[in-house]
């Protein structure tokens, strides 16, 4: 057999394989991605549209629609839930299977006809908590794992953030963070270095990442290259600062000021 009809039949073979493997089992996809987003009083109006529109342009975008097509299965499942307070979580858009532009495209429409909300107090852990239970209960079979925070606050309300990181670590979850840091920090719950805060108590598991926002115009790229690289999965993990035993000492559910003490 000529090398030219050895290439053309393994490239078939290949053709036929990954046809195989999209063809079977519709629960399975590359990733099951929980986009856990705060509602939280401190972000104002206009930050809260800038967020909403970030997400909703990011999923009609050709560049994420290649992303998701280009893994192994060439799907994806996605859930959009907003968080504040402990006792403040929603579904937004519920489980969804994205597998092309069709799909994408009737998520993005959901979430930007949801109406936008707020509520008071920040519970960083709350979120994680839910994004957790929400993997569990996803019915899909999913190569990774992530609950992508987004939020302009440190946890004031709640269990410590650092167990709930670390109890979601333990179950192989990912944890990435877009701490966005468009206003100075006002009163005592606020972080001045909120990329900081979200680097050493919030992120963490295989190749975590945080992408800060850090003026408006940046908020829906920022968003959309998050969402690239958490399909895409390749970022190595950072060398984020481990937790240690005592972790509501190390990153305190309250009194944000003094964690900012403790580090200077």
């Amino acid at each position: 057999m000529r090398l030219g009809q050895i290439c053309f039949t393994a490239l078939v073979a290949s053709g036929l394989m990954i046809g195989a493997l999209r063809a079977q089992s519709p629960d399975e996809v590359d990733l099951a991605l929980v986009l856990a987003v705060d509602i939280s009083n401190s972000m104002d109006p206009e930050e809260q549209d800038l967020q909403r529109d970030g997400f909703v342009a990011a999923f009609r975008s050709s560049l994420v629609q290649d992303a998701i097509k280009a893994g192994m299965l060439g799907r994806i499942a996605v859930v959009y839930m907003e968080w504040a307070g402990s006792r403040r979580q929603t579904v937004v858009v519920p489980w969804t299977i994205i597998d092309g532009p069709a799909s994408a495209a009737g998520f993005a429409d959901r979430l930007a006809q949801a109406p936008t909300q707020r509520a008071p107090r920040t519970s960083i852990s709350g979120a994680i908590d839910l994004g957790v239970r929400l993997l569990a209960e996803s019915q899909v079979e999913a190569s990774r794992q992530v609950i992508d925070i987004s939020g302009d606050g440190a946890n004031n309300e709640g269990r410590s953030v650092t167990q709930a990181r670390n109890e979601a670590l333990a179950r192989g979850i990912t944890i990435n963070g877009l701490p966005i840091m468009l206003n100075r920090a006002r009163g005592y719950w606020d972080v001045d270095k909120l990329d900081d805060y979200y680097r050493d108590c919030v992120i963490g598991g295989s190749g975590a990442f945080m992408v800060p926002v850090r003026d408006r115009e940046q908020f829906a790229q920022a968003i959309k290259t998050k969402i690239v690289r958490e399909i895409a999965g390749m970022e190595p993990a950072p060398a984020f600062r481990p937790v240690q035993a005592d972790a509501a000492t190390a990153c305190p559910s309250s009194g944000m000021r003094d964690w900012e003490r403790m580090r200077n």
